[in-house]
């Protein structure tokens, strides 16, 4: 088991990236390595490019893949700038693994655990940035912060839980993952309280601070536009809000012809670039979830590039 990171689905998206010997690979969001190890070790001829913004995970990487040293190079950067990473050559697969990783959540001082009770308000997957949670729970405008819990975190009850923390503000703040988690529970009406419904606040606050979905869609067509012919984007995601934005893009370039039915001949000139290998995502399997219960909302998206 991985001390540092527990990877989900590694079979499945090892399977969805077909490996072939000698190929380019890029795990974009590299976390403790776990990916990275088995495309690695399973294939000995691939190279592979890794990136994280997070410092810790780059570090953990650099000593899981220390074997590999000679084909494989880790950079600290954010996926969504892979132009400056990348090289000229073109991919043979992509991965994309958007969870958030088994140490963010269990480090407390990170504060990404709504089970964090003293934890600061944090959530920043990379430490150099300026934004923190505090930030966002203590100083967004109240119709910006209502804004977020509603379209990031899909939470119902976002009109009472900010008017909550407006009276926190009044009275010093909210500092801690405990503070904030209290809050949300009170804010929900006794019925439709439970041990998780901080969760969806908690997701809300950390994609906004991580600006998470923010040039998603276009790093994924930039990805794609960076893979050889039969190369493979296989992308992991852990909640509805990414797994919509892959799943319309992988579908937006899986379509040829838009042209309404009336015109007999095309003129919209548009081609297919993908075929999606997975027109439902794939789960983890029954075994998986029960070992490893972070796995139970992830989905598994792939697709194959059919142009050059």
């Amino acid at each position: 088991m991985d001390e540092y990171h527990r990877p989900v689905m590694v079979e499945e998206a090892i399977a969805g990236l077909r490996l072939i010997p000698n190929g380019l690979y890029y795990d974009a969001t590299v976390g403790g390595g776990g990916h990275s190890f088995a495309i690695l070790e399973r294939e000995p001829t691939v190279r592979l490019i890794a990136t994280d913004k997070d410092g810790d995970a780059i570090e953990e990487a650099s000593r899981r893949l220390a074997p590999f040293k000679n084909r494989v190079q880790i950079v600290r950067a954010d996926y969504k700038a892979f132009d400056q990473v990348l090289p000229e050559e073109k991919l043979d697969g992509f991965l994309i693994d958007l969870g958030v990783s088994s140490h963010q959540i269990d480090d407390t001082k990170r504060g990404f655990s709504y089970r964090a009770e003293d934890a600061p308000l944090d959530m920043r997957m990379d430490k150099r940035s300026a934004l923190t949670a505090d930030d966002v729970v203590n100083r967004y405008p109240a119709g910006e912060l209502k804004h977020i819990l509603r379209d990031f975190g899909e939470e119902p009850f976002a009109h009472a839980i900010v008017k909550n923390i407006m009276k926190a503000r009044e009275k010093g703040g909210i500092s801690t993952c405990g503070e904030l988690r209290r809050l949300v529970e009170m804010s929900i009406p006794p019925k439709k309280r439970s041990a998780s419904c901080a969760k969806r606040t908690f997701q809300a606050v950390r994609i906004e601070v991580n600006s998470e979905l923010d040039g998603l869609e276009q790093c994924i067509r930039g990805l794609v536009g960076r893979l050889k012919k039969g190369g493979r984007a296989v992308i992991l995601t852990f909640h509805s809000l990414e797994d919509r934005i892959v799943k319309n893009v992988f579908r937006d370039l899986s379509t040829a012809c838009i042209c309404p039915k009336s015109i007999p001949v095309c003129v919209c000139g548009r081609k297919q670039v993908v075929e999606e290998i997975t027109r439902k995502p794939i789960t983890a399997s029954a075994q998986e979830m029960k070992e490893n219960s972070r796995s139970t909302c992830a989905k598994l998206r792939i697709a194959e590039k059919i142009v050059e």
